[in-house]
């Protein structure tokens, strides 16, 4: 540089130090601009991502509650329900696009100041002096080019945070965000269908066919392996296990032409025991119905292994839980909360501490609660109830002594009345406030789930001793709760218990009773299903052989029925 350069800049020495405090200012502006409007961004996503996949329409407790008032119509509390949750849900809707609008704009803002401050920076760049030798200069170059080094990695700190949040919602969005109601209520996804409750969605359910001439029957399709688990289905795919002593599988059907599309083996894992549980020939090896939460399926085994695959057959996960000390063989079928595989894993006797209760995380399969539970080996398959407000929602369980329901989502107990005894495989039910729960051979006891802590002499609403099942599960439209025994079939009155009616039939039933509207549909072991009126008195409508017997339950889908009797996976349909 020759003197007149040199000198030129020192002429003016308070300019110089001005440009280049406004530089620094400018470049610290762009920077926290650049920053805010990360954070708001990262804000916006995650907002967007609610909004989408909520909308004020898509609650599973608005779409339950309108299922229900199409059964009753005149219930005003009913009707008053669902125009307060209605209006609760577009207000928090209409609250999340607010703040889409207020944050869209403050994101502006953020990207034109840091523009502004950038284009400021470069021009009083341009008017700083060329470099100089000296000590105090070279120590002013260090401490910018510290306070730019560390600003910039500031900066691409957070931008890193904010993509890694971005994607990491996006992987999780599955699993965090509850299925919409839509996919849970039109879809067959656990064992009973929909909450567990036996009941159908669709009206335009078959009410004839015969196995035996081929009459309605679409198709049927030889299953591989035995089990007696009840089919599940989603979409265009139905899911069912099968297992013997040596080999335990998982099988996915086309629904539309009864194709096996792949069946997957359950690989040796390295905590199963070499040796097979021992079972009943009646429980089998692949007693319990698997589960699907619409991106995976999961199953689990006698011998305690409990596998995830996706929808094209390919293992996510897979793990061993133990062998569990049943007298009969693990039975018990698999639920789902959100984004938590939920296990009832009871064995053995109270007094032993051998039973438990898990939640696996449904993306990895590690746990994420489990705690202990202080009854004996049981076969009954949990429900949950109010599953659409997690800070309400119970999982509903059954086994000697306790009836006990926990908060889902954490495991964490909220109440229970000790009336079990013996060995407990019927599932509860629910509606109206109450929880239909069988005392095997004894009795029928209705329970208020509005209580905490030991609700034994407090919440028990009515019991009725006649007809009492020891393997099928009750149901209910909240009107009336029905059951089968052996050769009986036994009506109650769901609100007081009035015993309505009963009816002595030759046959008898393993499978438990569904509702398609105001019809029941009642299969029995030799695979005849017998279709009565939900009512106050017996009428029977009609029956329809199979032509195979049948332990599953049925499984209900828009104009068809599947049926998985004892070597053959059935649809059945109008032709």
């Amino acid at each position: 540089m020759d003197q007149k350069e040199t000198s030129q800049y020192n002429d003016n020495p308070d300019d110089t130090i001005r440009d280049q405090v406004r530089y620094r200012t400018a470049v610290r502006t762009a920077v926290v601009a650049v920053l805010f409007s990360a954070i708001v961004c990262v804000l916006l996503l995650s907002n967007h991502f609610q909004t989408s996949f909520s909308g004020p329409l898509e609650s599973e407790e608005l779409i339950g509650l309108k299922t229900l008032l199409l059964e009753n119509p005149k219930d005003e509390n009913l009707k008053n329900r669902i125009r307060e949750l209605d209006l609760q849900l577009r207000n928090e809707y209409f609250q999340r696009r607010n703040y889409s609008r207020w944050g869209s704009h403050l994101l502006l803002g953020g990207i034109i100041i840091f523009l502004i401050s950038i284009a400021k920076a470069a021009g009083y760049r341009k008017t700083l002096p060329a470099p100089r030798s000296g000590v105090d200069y070279q120590i002013t170059t260090e401490r910018n080019a510290r306070l730019t080094f560390w600003s910039m990695s500031i900066f691409v700190a957070v931008l890193g945070a904010a993509t890694l949040l971005t994607v990491t919602s996006s992987q999780n969005l599955t699993f965090t965000v509850p299925i919409k109601s839509e996919q849970v209520i039109n879809k067959w996804p656990r064992f009973r269908g929909p909450g567990g409750l036996g009941i159908s969605t669709y009206k335009n359910i078959p009410a004839r066919w015969n196995g035996i001439t081929g009459e309605n029957i679409l198709w049927k399709t030889k299953i591989p392996l035995p089990g007696e688990n009840s089919p599940i289905i989603w979409g265009n795919k139905i899911f069912l296990t099968g297992a013997n002593e040596k080999k335990r599988e998982v099988y996915c059907f086309n629904a539309e032409s009864g194709k096996l599309l792949w069946q997957k083996t359950v690989p040796a894992l390295p905590q199963a025991s070499s040796e097979p549980p021992e079972v009943m020939e009646d429980t089998g090896f692949a007693a319990p119905t698997a589960v699907t939460d619409g991106q995976r399926v999961y199953a689990i085994f006698a011998n305690g292994d409990v596998i995830c695959l996706n929808f094209t057959g390919k293992i996510i996960w897979a793990r061993n839980l133990g062998l569990p000390d049943s007298i009969y063989g693990y039975a018990t079928s698999l639920v789902m909360f959100q984004n938590l595989l939920i296990i009832k894993y009871d064995q053995a006797t109270d007094e032993d501490g051998l039973s438990k209760l898990l939640a696996l995380d449904g993306r990895s399969g590690k746990t994420v609660w489990e705690v202990k539970r202080p009854v004996a080996n049981s076969w009954s398959t949990p429900i949950i109830i109010n599953a659409d407000t997690p800070e309400k929602a119970q999982l509903i369980t059954c086994a000697d002594p306790w009836v006990i329901a926990y908060a889902p989502a954490t495991g964490a107990e909220i109440w229970r009345a000790k009336c079990m005894y013996g060995d407990v495989a019927p599932s509860p039910v629910y509606a109206n406030g109450l929880v239909y729960v069988i005392r095997p051979n004894e009795e029928l006891i209705a329970i208020r789930t509005d209580g905490r802590g030991d609700v034994t002499e407090s919440h028990i609403a009515w019991r009725g001793e006649e007809g009492i099942p020891d393997i099928t599960s009750p149901l209910t439209n909240g009107e009336i709760v029905l059951l089968t025994s052996g050769g009986l079939i036994t009506c109650y009155d769901a609100g007081d218990g009035t015993h309505l009616w009963e009816k002595e039939l030759e046959m008898d039933f393993k499978a438990s009773p569904s509702l398609v509207g105001n019809k029941i549909y009642l299969m029995n072991t030799e695979g005849i299903m017998l279709i009565i009126e939900a009512g106050g008195e017996f009428r029977e409508i009609t029956n329809c052989p199979l032509g195979e017997k049948v332990n599953a339950s049925p499984v209900f889908a828009e104009g068809r029925i599947y049926l998985r009797g004892k070597n053959h996976l059935f649809c059945i349909g109008e032709k």
